[in-house]
């Protein structure tokens, strides 16, 4: 087999590109040396044909629903595994023996706590300030209480800085939602786990007897598994790109979390709840919902559908619908926004016109129904998307540090704007 790609460019040249294969069989045309040897680039908006990195991290097949990190299935990590096993994973690139996943526990729990200054900073946002502003100043602001990763051996330091920031991210985290509601902060205890810390941080309090359950601690655990990482994505290539200005590693995560924020990504959950609740508002019908849906005359847009890489039902979508299912038929309280997703997701997945466009829950229309159902309100959606995403971000940018190649991330365009222009003095204008 020809190993090369051909292009024949306008003016005649022929341009032999050689053609790589990966691991599972696809193909990519190297580029790399386009430009240089024809003067020409190419243009691919959003990037959704271009291959900006070699990875050992993910693998996703978007047509056949597939989703593994380092090899393993998503399906077999969740049913198996803690978040704590799959962040150990995608850090150090296998997963843990049980005398390792009990250290790494230790020294998650032992690096915990926040800086006693860094409590100050929460106290100066306004309560009503969005959880995801704060989230991405905090992280950037670890840098400066704790510069290891500044001094001169970053190897030496790097698995240091990794852990706390594993750890610390949930405790800022937790931090904000008692910021938001007015409460004292609570520490983090020696005898929880990595999410049953989280959620005892969040809800405790010396009046209500909280003790976390363990089903929605499972229910954590599994969820932050499905958010762990997911290739190439927009929160992931900002990681990689500012780490390729070899900024460091608080610096490149804190830009995952800027990424994250937007709606067309961590952000898609809580627009799921938003078109829930004016759903509600609004007196609108199920029938009501997917009749709007479908008419391509109407803004209305069914939020938790579909997927940019999916073209078949979401690996992680059946998993969250299952997780949701077990916390649901456990939830005490009626709760009519829950009544009306079931009911939108069962009547849209045997309707025709979802079924023929590929349309089906994907993974944001789940987790939603789940930490509502949770009690964790909407506006932490995206906060515990950033949880779950960072073992992943931080496997990418280890992974950037030590790619040969290791070029800063600087794409090209395509100039359409005026050709050349005089200056004219500003009494002419």
């Amino acid at each position: 087999m020809d190993k090369n790609a051909r292009l024949i460019l306008p003016d005649g040249r022929e341009v032999l590109l050689p053609v790589m294969e990966d691991t599972m069989g696809s193909m990519a045309i190297d580029i790399t040396k386009l430009r240089s040897s024809t003067g020409c680039i190419t243009y691919d908006p959003g990037f959704v044909n271009t291959g900006s990195c070699m990875s050992k991290i993910c693998y996703i097949d978007g047509e056949k629903g597939i989703l593994r990190y380092r090899g393993y299935d998503i399906e077999d990590l969740v049913d198996h595994c803690d978040f704590i096993e799959v962040a150990y994973l995608l850090v150090k690139g296998e997963l843990p023996t049980a005398a390792e996943r009990i250290n790494y526990q230790k020294l998650l729990n032992k690096h915990s706590l926040l800086h006693v200054n860094m409590r100050d900073f929460f106290k100066a946002y306004p309560h009503d300030g969005h959880p995801m502003a704060i989230l991405a100043a905090m992280v950037a602001s670890l840098s400066a209480f704790y510069p290891e990763l500044e001094e001169k051996d970053i190897e030496e330091n790097i698995d240091l800085t990794v852990t706390r920031l594993l750890s610390k991210m949930r405790t800022i985290a937790a931090f904000e939602y008692r910021q938001m509601n007015g409460l004292e902060f609570v520490e983090p205890q020696y005898n929880f786990s990595y999410c049953a810390n989280f959620l005892n941080m969040m809800f405790y309090s010396s009046v209500n007897n909280y003790s976390p359950d363990p089903l929605h601690v499972k229910a954590l655990n599994q969820l932050l598994i499905l958010h762990a990482d997911h290739e190439q994505n927009c929160s992931t290539s900002a990681v990689r790109l500012v780490g390729s200005s070899e900024a460091n590693l608080y610096a490149a995560v804190a830009a995952g979390c800027c990424a994250l924020w937007g709606s067309k990504h961590g952000g898609a959950n809580q627009a799921v709840m938003d078109m829930l609740n004016k759903i509600i508002k609004e007196g609108l019908s199920v029938d009501d919902v997917i009749r709007k849906a479908k008419d391509k005359n109407d803004p209305f847009r069914l939020s938790g559908f579909g997927h940019r890489v999916y073209k078949t039902f979401d690996p992680r979508a059946k998993i969250a619908k299952r997780i949701c299912k077990e916390v649901l038929a456990e939830s005490p309280i009626a709760d009519p926004l829950l009544d009306i997703a079931q009911e939108i997701e069962e009547k849209a997945t045997k309707d025709e016109y979802f079924i023929e466009r590929n349309l089906y829950p994907n993974v944001d229309f789940y987790t939603g129904i789940t930490f509502h159902a949770m009690g964790i309100p909407v506006s932490m959606f995206t906060v515990i998307f950033a949880m779950g995403r960072l073992p992943g971000w931080i496997a990418h940018y280890l992974e950037w540090r030590h790619d040969p190649y290791q070029k800063i991330g600087r794409p090209r365009q395509v100039y359409i704007g005026p050709e050349s222009q005089e200056v004219k003095p500003i009494n002419e204008r």
